[in-house]
């Protein structure tokens, strides 16, 4: 919200130009959060554009991209492309990912089994009378909202963040054979595209939410990319 002037996107967005302008690779592939789009009503994003046509390089236009309509990935996350290239003719020719139909459910991202009890709701937490009223059907996930339950509609997963993990706001929730949970981790690696047979690196459950939610989605990043 804060734009280029918060510390996490404004200095990183000067180190990536700094590198591009040193080191002059052939393409440069930037993602970030679809505001990014709207922020100051288009000039933060006309600026990077500038500043990154600046160093030499050629802009594909700005693009949105939705995993769950670009990359056959049951998440509904939008997120903002940019692609540049130093040949000129190169950056005519590129063209984002054309929309592809999403074959895929939550289902085929969820366990199938029981997960441990650590990620099940109980009559201990306080919030546990609201979810099992509102939490009633197993093909599409929730958020829980502080103060509400949240049904995504499209059947999808809602978009990853980097605090899921935390039990505080927007928290995805799932009804199984067993209760209502949140996700594992390694449940939001499959929402994000990542091969079943990946390792999950040996920390706790607090960074892999971490990890994941500031992810990209795989199959998305790898449409883009060929």
């Amino acid at each position: 919200r804060k734009g280029l002037s918060d510390e996490r996107g404004g200095d990183i967005f000067k180190k990536v130009l700094n590198i591009l302008c040193d080191k002059r690779p052939q393409v440069f592939f930037l993602e970030n959060v679809k505001g990014m789009m709207s922020h100051d009503h288009g000039n933060t994003m006309s600026y990077m554009v500038a500043q990154l046509s600046s160093c030499g390089y050629e802009l594909a236009k700005p693009t949105i991209l939705n995993s769950m309509t670009h990359a056959n990935v049951p998440q509904n996350r939008e997120r903002v492309f940019l692609v540049g290239f130093l040949d000129k003719n190169k950056a005519k020719i590129f063209e984002f990912p054309k929309k592809i139909a999403l074959k895929k459910t939550i289902h085929s991202c969820l366990e199938t089994k029981k997960v441990d009890d650590n990620f099940y709701y109980t009559d201990r937490f306080g919030c546990y009378a609201t979810l099992k009223d509102e939490i009633v059907s197993k093909d599409t996930l929730y958020q829980w909202r502080r103060m509400y339950v949240r049904e995504n509609k499209s059947k999808a997963c809602p978009t990853l963040t980097a605090n899921m993990g935390s039990g505080g706001h927007n928290v995805p929730l799932i009804k199984d054979n067993f209760g209502i949970r949140k996700l594992t981790p390694r449940e939001t690696a499959n929402f994000q595209g990542f091969n079943k047979q990946h390792k999950l690196p040996i920390m706790a459950n607090s960074h892999l939410y971490h990890q994941f939610g500031n992810s990209v989605t795989v199959p998305l990043i790898k449409r883009i990319a060929k």
